[in-house]
């Protein structure tokens, strides 16, 4: 039975929703964190539905064997097409990153002009204009880019290269012609490119993205649950599905922090 001294478990495709596990960390410097990337499986974003909700039910598994009191979705596609397949099993409460995304942007934006750049799964399943509509009401105007090829590159660590540069402008230049002020960046690998993709867009657009609106969710559920650990020094742990190695040394570099506890692991069986 999960207790204050139970971890929050996160996860994600793979090294992107290290950027939600540092916000959490950051705000909650005395939860011990226990992080799931399928790198054996990234991206999500161009599977099918089925095959994304199949993998999240998997990683659910896994995380609740490690007795944690809150789970938190750090991967848009399994926010956007799995989200039933996580909670129906999930018997502890789970945060996403699609509504903190929305609310976040709502809140910037002086135009109700927003944009949304995700993965090819995630725009088709309309998840932040619903969840802007719901949240912001039915004058939010927006537009939505797939952008597939951004989470290899964040994977590849290429957040600073040239050929990740004409990629985004690629993608992000139609965007131009619909004078939006704010930009949701629709995938938690996106936040590893946001220096770069700050430039491509220019200064007049404002980059949103969930993690610290997650953060502070996250804090507020434990507060009102009384689930808060008090211990200092947590230990967190860091599973992956594939390169163990590769994970800890892009990873340690967007998390800000050394990671002591990266382990293997076998999904077959959850």
């Amino acid at each position: 039975m999960h207790d204050n001294n139970s971890p929050i478990g996160i996860f994600d495709s793979g090294v992107g929703g290290l950027t939600v596990a540092r916000a959490v960390m950051e705000l909650l410097p005395n939860e011990p964190v226990v992080y799931f990337g399928d790198t054996a499986r990234v991206p999500y974003g161009v599977k099918s539905p089925d095959t994304v909700a199949r993998y999240a039910a998997q990683i659910t598994r896994f995380l609740l064997e490690k007795n944690v009191k809150l789970l938190i979705v750090a991967c848009n596609t399994m926010a956007a097409v799995a989200l039933p397949a996580i909670t129906n099993i999930a018997p502890v409460p789970v945060l996403e990153v699609i509504d903190a995304g929305a609310a976040s942007a709502l809140a910037a934006t002086r135009t109700r002009r927003i944009g949304i750049i995700a993965t090819p799964s995630t725009v088709a399943s309309q998840a932040y204009e619903q969840a802007l509509a719901r949240l912001g009401g039915p004058d939010v105007h927006t537009v939505a880019k797939a952008c597939p090829l951004f989470v290899p590159l964040a994977e590849e660590g290429l957040t600073d290269h040239p050929a990740t540069r004409l990629i985004a402008a690629e993608y992000l230049t139609p965007l131009a012609a619909e004078n939006l002020d704010t930009l949701i960046l629709g995938c938690t690998h996106y936040p590893l490119l946001a220096p770069l993709l700050a430039d491509v867009v220019g200064p007049s657009v404002r980059l949103q993205d969930s993690a610290t609106a997650v953060a502070r969710r996250a804090a507020a559920i434990l507060d009102e649950k009384g689930l808060r650990h008090a211990g200092p020094s947590p230990r967190h742990s860091f599973h992956v599905t594939d390169m163990p190695h590769r994970f800890q040394a892009i990873g340690q570099r967007f998390l800000g922090r050394e990671m002591a506890d990266v382990r293997l692991e076998n999904l077959d069986n959850c």
